[in-house]
């Protein structure tokens, strides 16, 4: 009898069980997976976009405004550091990517004896770190970001814009979304199986910045606002649909947020009064600042603004020092819940356009997958067919090994929950085989041992000891590749790179351990006088 340790047998067994058990929820429905218990595998396989259907969006983030943004944060900080060493200055301001300030009496000396465009040069290169100064005639001062600090803001803008875009596609619950970088500026984003797409859009495309401002009471809604906002102030729409002498219902409210979302730490939808409201928590420093400005303006209206519309103005009653409090603003129970899943996920650094919008129907998903299953069933005959003529009980053993090696295939995509795409099944399909050849690779060289003489026995274990570098080698070489297309591909083909290369791990357990296994017990078993190869 072939050598066959103990070990290598439960291995066998425990391998092709667990393959069985965890493959064996993708014959189930949905609802026959939710009513198993939850101590048994109850995790199929998800299928990709292109199998399933869903949406397919191309997003472009607006990097440009997130320049704007920080160069007005900039030249509010030059203000008040230009103000808190009581250095004069004018025209102050943004032009195109730098800011600049013009200094009052730039030669005067001033504390130290350093005049004051010197000391204006020296402060606003302390402002902040990555910024460069430039004086020009008539003591302006030019202050622009360096390359670096360019490249670094655009980069995390951009890797938060992905984060939160995750967060609020994870917030609305699709299954196994692909949410990757391309390029510089956008950001590419599957969905299978949504069947809402433009509510997914409208999630995933509103920068949702919120903030918290007191609104200017001596300006009425409706009454004749001045061409300019005052100092100090700006205006801002209402958000719903109502009109006053056919003009939108405008408000005047203090440019400066009282509070800003980012202290938001979570947000509900729920029902106040019978009506669909938001409720939202702020953290201690958010807390802290919203108690303040309502006890300091009870009576007065307050506005809350999202993305630069006002979607509630009330009135402060009383102080709010709970840190919690209630949007409302006509929402429908779905607006409700979107609005707080907007809150929780936070705010986009930059606004976000969709550049390529595509819907893919259950249909294209049903025939692929259709074809795929005759692919599969075609390959699968055709192998089971050839082993059979050409190695007639040997064959048996490896077309079994086959089914064995799909079964843990399938139950190792199921445990991993890796995304089945049209390229991944044609990866089952390659996989199918290749994982006949290596024991083609075995039994020929059990054949030229046998032609040399040797006994059958001998010649078995010659075979398998002899062909396992070159099934090694083979079978390395192609994991590589599949490695390699895994780690600089994306979305389908990735799904090959996951199949092709959970195939080949299988496909060399079931031809070196199941089918050596098999022979051995063929062997044992049935003595014959001659190896039916």
């Amino acid at each position: 009898m072939i050598r066959f340790a103990r070990w290598k047998i439960i291995v066998i067994f425990a391998v092709v069980a667990a393959g069985l058990l965890f493959a064996a929820p993708n014959l189930m429905t949905k609802s026959q997976r939710a009513a198993m218990p939850s101590w048994l595998p109850n995790k199929a396989m998800n299928l990709g976009l292109d199998l399933r259907g869903g949406s397919h969006l191309l997003l472009e983030v607006d990097l440009k405004s997130v320049f704007r943004e920080r160069l007005s944060n900039l030249v509010q900080s030059i203000r008040v550091e230009l103000r808190k060493e009581r250095i004069p200055y004018r025209n102050i301001g943004i032009t195109a990517d730098v800011a600049s300030v013009t200094i009052i009496d730039a030669d005067k000396a001033g504390p130290g004896g350093a005049t004051n465009i010197e000391r204006a040069r020296r402060i606003l290169r302390a402002v902040e770190q990555g910024i460069e100064v430039e004086s020009q005639d008539g003591g302006k001062l030019v202050v622009r970001y360096n390359e670096q600090a360019r490249r670094e803001k655009l980069d995390q803008a951009l890797v938060q814009s992905i984060e939160i875009v995750r967060r609020r596609v994870d917030e609305f619950g699709t299954t196994e979304p692909t949410i990757q970088r391309q390029g510089d500026d956008r950001i590419l984003v599957q969905l299978p199986g949504v069947d809402d797409p433009e509510r997914v859009k409208r999630l995933i495309g509103r920068t949702a910045k919120m903030t918290f401002h007191l609104v200017d009471d001596r300006y009425q809604p409706g009454m004749q606002l001045p061409a300019a906002p005052p100092p100090g102030m700006m205006y801002a729409p209402l958000d719903d649909k109502r009109v006053t002498g056919g003009q939108p219902v405008t408000y005047v409210i203090q440019r400066r947020a009282m509070v800003t979302g980012d202290t938001l730490v979570d947000s509900q939808p729920t029902y106040e009064q019978g009506r669909p409201v938001v409720s939202f928590r702020f953290d201690n420093i958010g807390a802290r600042k919203f108690a303040q400005a309502t006890q300091q303006n009870v009576g007065k209206p307050f506005a809350i603004v999202l993305d630069g519309r006002i979607i509630s103005a009330p009135v402060i009653r009383e102080p709010i020092l709970g840190g919690s409090g209630i949007i409302s603003g006509g929402f429908t129970p779905e607006d409700a819940k979107d609005l707080a899943v907007l809150l929780r996920a936070g705010a986009l650094p930059a606004p976000m356009t969709i550049l390529e919008e595509r819907t893919v129907g259950p249909d294209l998903g049903a025939d692929s997958i259709a074809a795929g299953e005759i692919a599969c069933i075609i390959g699968f005959v055709l192998v089971v067919v050839f082993m059979f003529l050409a190695y007639s009980t040997f064959g048996v053993f490896a077309n079994i090994a086959l089914v064995l090696n799909l079964v843990i295939l399938v139950g190792g995509m199921s445990v991993l929950q890796a995304t089945l795409t049209l390229p991944g099944i044609a990866g089952i399909v390659l996989t199918m085989g290749m994982a006949v050849d290596a024991n083609v690779l075995i039994f020929e060289r059990i054949r030229e041992e046998i032609r040399s003489g040797r006994s059958m026995l001998s010649s078995i274990e010659a075979g398998y000891q002899r062909a396992f570098s070159a099934i090694l080698d083979s079978n390395l070489t192609t994991l590589i590749a599949a490695i390699l297309l895994f780690e600089f591909g994306a979305g389908p083909v990735r799904g090959f790179a996951v199949t092709l290369a959970i195939g080949l791990l299988t496909s060399m357990f079931t031809a070196i351990l199941v089918t050596r296994y098999m022979i051995s017990l063929y062997v044992s078993l049935r003595r014959p006088r001659a190896l039916p190869l």
